[in-house]
């Protein structure tokens, strides 16, 4: 199982129940206090106190810019572009990783720990951030934290760090519009009914159909 495919799991089973679908309930409907543009931003099936929630989660701010161009550095290398669809920050993945950091608070301490581990441990083995490093400095510092069953003790708190930062990015890419299609969900279809298959009917004696 290659990589893509590995993550393709961790992220079914991370966000299986989290996948957004469209709703004909109530909260849909436009109320008089409502602009266009809340109601266009408005997610299915949340209330109005979830909405007014949400919309104010979004306009704070917890990662600063160099944070998050850190975890959009590690988001790629997690889930990057191929053949079938984009990179995990094409599916806007570090906007749902700041997002999730205000409406998991506990999310907060381990992120930005982690973050700042990483960049020490940068700084250590090759003199720089880790968005500073080249891609093979990038890859060797995270092959050691990706794997927990072949990490030093050392390595411990970048183990946890790493474990997080992939869950929140296969939960970010496949709940998004791209990891949606990149599994080949289709949603509810209705089915064709083409009739009894014909060696269905030959085998019960029905070798000129019904009639």
């Amino acid at each position: 199982m290659n990589r893509r495919e590995s993550l393709k799991a961790l992220g079914l089973a991370a966000a299986g129940g989290a996948l957004l679908l469209e709703s004909c309930g109530p909260d849909n409907v436009k109320t008089s206090k409502q602009t266009d543009a809340e109601v266009d931003n408005k997610l299915p099936g949340v209330t109005d106190v979830e909405h007014r929630r949400n919309q104010q989660l979004a306009a704070d701010q917890f990662f600063t810019p160099h944070e998050l161009a850190t975890i959009a550095a590690l988001a790629d290398i997690i889930i990057p572009a191929d053949g079938v669809s984009g990179s995990a920050t094409d599916a806007g993945v570090p906007d749902f990783i700041e997002f999730m950091a205000k409406d998991i608070p506990v999310y907060q301490t381990p992120m930005r720990g982690g973050l700042k581990w990483l960049d020490l441990q940068s700084q250590r083995r090759y003199g720089g951030v880790f968005t500073a490093c080249n891609k093979e400095q990038q890859l060797e510092l995270v092959d050691d934290v990706a794997y927990p069953a072949k990490s030093k003790p050392e390595m411990k708190q970048g183990v946890a760090f790493f474990s997080l930062m992939r869950n929140l990015t296969a939960s970010g890419f496949f709940t998004s519009e791209i990891g949606v299609k990149d599994i080949g969900y289709v949603g509810n279809r209705p089915g064709v009914w083409d009739g009894v298959p014909e060696n269905v009917l030959k085998a019960h004696g029905f070798a000129d159909g019904w009639g």
